[in-house]
């Protein structure tokens, strides 16, 4: 992911902020009654997480954070809290406090679920909508694609705090409704309101999915249809979308048919959050010919490296090209590293995410009439290429760095794509590579 030394303080505020905003009480299993008994959880929650860190942490010695001392400060904000809200808000800010965004609080969750019908990406240094769901109220509002955010609830929506904000809004803090500024392509700043959708579920109790790994931090895409797509650009090409590393290898295997008779393949991995590492194994192992070390692990205990799979006959062997962007995270981002250290392919787009360590959620439950579920997302090693060098908090930097402009996203231009087409020989015009895998939402 990445490092956040000056945004930190904008975490404090986002948080203590938030939390006292009294724009909607979540409906929470932990009910606003009776305070002294929701501050008792609290305490006991923070005194859980507090042992999952201890235990399970990549870096025994905290990267140099005082874990008695800030889990104690911790406990004395819970004891005078005023609201549930600030109860969650001050078992987050421990864990932000270890300036490591892979390190976050997952408070108990209502069934209901906050939809605001738009997504916000970074591309370079600047944050875009880059999709809006027709009939919401985001479109009703007129919000469009291309449009630069230039405030979200008071906040600057940078590359380095837009997943915190997406980890208030949907996560620690839902929100009924965005106020935003937002500025057209060619036209003046705007403000307005997004009323937030709110979708009836089921309270979420295991908390071990990558699903609800990926729902806690970046939780507008659950809006989203994201399945495994391809088009066939003539006969020599094929244009692989592959939206996560979540599928099965008899999917990619159908994929791969298909790749394998064609000389080139573009494989676009943009808005990829990545999956686990067994995937990216024997996914790495369809564009080796040999096993290769992927990365090393580092973290308290010595851990074998991450190899390739391969698959023999099965690989591809032609020309490969790979699209990244700011949202193409863990094994995603990992695996263009790995074809641009190898040379096996050419890296097109903007500089990842750089969030590659491998985490995972520690759930919990409090109670049991009713039952309180929680949880605690905890790296237990960092990830360190070939070349010696970990992503984290860096991200690979393509080998052409290529960004749609604001009005390329309005128009619906996809620039990296018309550009990889080029580069195999094959003309596609941005305009048509923009229409080739529209957004699908679910209904």
């Amino acid at each position: 992911m990445r490092t956040f030394s000056a945004p930190l303080t904008l975490a404090i505020v986002l948080i203590t902020g938030l939390c006292s905003i009294a724009l909607q009480a979540p409906q929470s299993v932990l009910a606003q009654s009776d305070l002294n008994l929701q501050r008792q959880h609290g305490i006991a929650m923070l005194k859980v997480i507090k042992e999952d860190l201890k235990r399970n942490y990549y870096d025994p010695n905290f990267r140099g954070a005082d874990i008695e001392a800030r889990f104690y400060a911790a406990g004395a904000k819970i004891k005078e809290a005023e609201s549930v809200g600030h109860i969650f808000g001050a078992i987050a800010q421990v864990l932000f406090d270890l300036n490591d965004p892979h390190t976050f609080f997952l408070p108990p969750q209502s069934a209901n679920r906050v939809a605001f019908g738009l997504q916000m990406q970074a591309v370079g240094d600047k944050v875009y909508i880059v999709a809006v769901k027709p009939g919401s109220d985001a479109e009703k509002k007129g919000v469009k694609v291309g449009d630069q955010a230039l405030s979200v609830h008071g906040f600057l929506p940078s590359r380095e705090v837009l997943w915190k904000l997406n980890y208030m809004f949907y996560t620690l803090r839902p929100q009924p409704g965005l106020l935003l500024t937002l500025q057209s392509p060619e036209g003046e700043p705007r403000r307005l309101e997004v009323t937030a959708s709110v979708k009836p579920g089921k309270v979420i109790v295991d908390l071990g999915g990558l699903d609800y790994i990926g729902r806690g931090r970046d939780a507008e895409d659950e809006d989203r249809f994201n399945p495994q797509r391809h088009a066939e650009v003539g006969d020599n090409l094929l244009v692989w979308k592959a939206p996560s590393f979540v599928t099965t290898e008899a999917e990619v295997e159908e994929i791969m048919i298909k790749a394998r008779k064609r000389e080139a393949l573009i494989l676009d991995l943009r808005g990829n959050p990545g999956g686990d590492a067994e995937t990216l194994q024997w996914f790495a192992g369809y564009f080796f010919d040999k096993e290769i070390k992927i990365a090393d692990l580092r973290g308290r205990k010595k851990m074998k490296p991450t190899l390739s799979k391969p698959h023999g006959a099965r690989n591809f062997k032609g020309k490969l090209i790979v699209l990244v962007d700011s949202k193409s995270a863990s094994t995603a981002e990992i695996f263009a590293r790995v074809v641009q250290l190898e040379k096996r392919g050419i890296v097109i787009g903007d500089r990842t995410a750089g969030a590659v360590m491998q985490s995972r959620i520690h759930g919990h439950k409090l109670g049991n009439v009713p039952a309180i579920f929680y949880g605690v997302s905890i790296p237990g090693a960092d990830v360190v290429m070939t070349d010696g060098k970990s992503l984290e908090g860096v991200g690979m930097t393509p080998d052409e760095l290529l960004l749609p402009t604001a009005i390329d996203l309005a128009a619906k231009r996809d620039p990296a794509l018309s550009r990889a087409a080029s580069l195999i020989g094959v003309e596609l015009p941005s305009d048509k590579a923009g229409k080739m895998f529209p957004v699908q939402w679910y209904k």
